[in-house]
């Protein structure tokens, strides 16, 4: 579904027939052989088709909405004044898109312990860690509308001493969140004019954690620059060959979307069935002891340092963010590496969202924790009980295996569930997907996520790259706010 301002009606004519009305619209020709010829202005065009690079428009673009998902989409231009390309994939789940709406204006619009034009800063230096262009691009946007400092978008020099202190825990935060301290919480809470309230910090963190996370799905998915954004738009005519490209591409997920997927597709997708099918039997014959179970996370998490994207020539070119971005060398690590003392692993049991995390924002940010409950929520039950072109399916085992695997690469362990699970559930090609995505998001590829689940709807592979965006921003806030759970006791 598009969004756009309504085109002029043509008038009636006294002979009675419709004259036709001059229009600027950029997709008619003749305005475009007029304004060239007469004018002599360059007309953008968009450098590509539809909200994503890795999605078929027509996947993403239905014409048949339900009233509650039409009613989010005239929600979202009307606050926005667009309905931008994250907001149209992301509306290929509309229940989730909700509740994922209802939390952000309240970050970044309602009433809060920060200044908006602060709220927005945030936002671009967060996005500014995984060379996030998009989303860099629409909050200094957003920054200059509210008032913001232009001198501030000359970098991070030329900001307030108090947001650089921000900085330490900006980078930690979105690339190793298990190294956070109460020492690190200390020291942007101490005394001066350059020091953080407590209710301040608890925004700051949700801010970052939101857009890190928020990162992870606009590259994830392939979210393409808005035509007003660089990068959204060329001056030259369309290029045949990227078109053709463009429809080769598609022509396969098109096909597997169909249900007409390749012989060893539709034999990965019985097989993975199977398997659910047997974990579901198997739970109610026998129970791992704790030991197992315990042996059974070790031995995921070590297999993990196996996972990881090989360099591809398609990955994201370096963007020119370093400006905003101090100590860019410092990215992500495997929390458990060989021949390295690791970090003692985070017991979910210990300090959960449930009995923890929720009650502490709630009680610094009011609203905010029932905000990010529900929305954890609603994308961990989203379920259409079908898998591809299977209906009658409970993929709740599936969805679980990768919620937990997600916390598994950022050291949580859930102490009630069976690791095993999670290598007989997803296959090499989804982990290696799931951690780029969640872990290093600037080396996406199309490559990746063409790659696994070959079988499934683009909606599948759109609600894995949510349950992606929730499961991190979870796991970041549960060290952020165990730090200061410390700290304040």
């Amino acid at each position: 579904m598009r969004v756009s301002a309504a085109a002029p009606v043509p008038a009636p004519a006294p002979s009675g027939r419709l004259e036709p009305v001059v229009t600027d619209c950029p997709s008619c020709q003749q305005c475009d052989r007029v304004r060239s010829k007469d004018r002599r202005v360059k007309i953008p065009r968009p450098l590509g088709q539809g909200p994503s690079a890795f999605i078929p428009v027509k996947e993403i673009l239905q014409k048949d909405l339900e009233d509650a998902e039409r009613q989010i989409f005239i929600e979202a231009f009307v606050s926005t004044g667009r309905v931008d390309n994250v907001t149209m994939v992301m509306g290929m789940h509309s229940q989730y898109l909700e509740s994922f709406w209802k939390t952000q204006y309240y970050l970044l619009q309602m009433d809060g312990p920060l200044p908006y034009h602060y709220r927005h800063y945030i936002a671009v230096m967060a996005a500014a860690r995984h060379q996030c262009s998009y989303l860099v691009s629409l909050h200094i946007n957003e920054f200059l509308q509210v008032g913001g400092n232009p001198d501030w978008l000359n970098g991070l020099n030329f900001v307030p001493q108090k947001m650089r202190t921000l900085n330490e825990i900006n980078k930690i935060l979105a690339h190793r969140p298990w190294l956070i301290t109460k020492e690190h919480i200390e020291n942007l809470l101490k005394t001066g004019e350059s020091s953080w309230s407590l209710a301040e910090l608890i925004h700051a963190v949700v801010l970052l954690t939101h857009y890190h996370s928020l990162a992870s799905f606009v590259l994830g998915c392939g979210i393409r620059p808005e035509l007003d954004q660089d990068g959204g738009y060329t001056f030259g005519p369309p290029s045949p060959q990227s078109c053709d490209s463009d429809s080769a591409s598609n022509s396969g997920s098109e096909e597997a979307v169909n249900g007409n997927a390749s012989r060893d597709g539709l034999q990965e997708l019985e097989v993975l069935i199977e398997k659910m099918k047997l974990l579901q039997e198997g739970r109610q014959d026998e129970e791992a002891s704790q030991e197992e179970m315990a042996t059974r996370f070790e031995r995921e998490k070590r297999e993990s340092l196996l996972v990881a994207p090989a360099d591809d020539n398609e990955s994201l070119s370096p963007t020119n963010l370093s400006c905003f971005v101090e100590d860019a060398d410092f990215g992500y690590k495997d929390f458990s590496r060989r021949g390295e003392q690791t970090p003692p692993t985070f017991r979910a049991q210990d300090y959960s969202w449930e009995d923890h995390g929720y009650s502490l924002i709630n009680r610094l940010y009011p609203e905010v924790g029932q905000l990010l409950d529900e929305k954890f929520q609603v994308v961990y039950n989203l379920t259409y009980n079908t898998m591809a072109m299977h209906c009658d399916v409970d993929t709740s085992m599936l969805r679980r295996a990768i919620w937990n695997y997600i916390h598994c690469v950022f050291g949580i362990r859930y102490d009630d569930y069976d690791y095993g699970e999670v290598n007989q559930l997803l296959e090499r090609s989804l982990k290696i997907y799931i951690k780029t995505v969640a872990c290093y998001p600037e080396k996406t590829t199309k490559r990746m996520y063409v790659g696994f689940w070959r079988h499934f709807r683009h909606s599948e592979k759109v609600h894995i790259n949510l349950l992606l965006l929730e499961a991190r921003m979870q796991a970041a806030l549960l060290y952020a706010l165990r730090a200061i759970t410390r700290y304040m006791t």
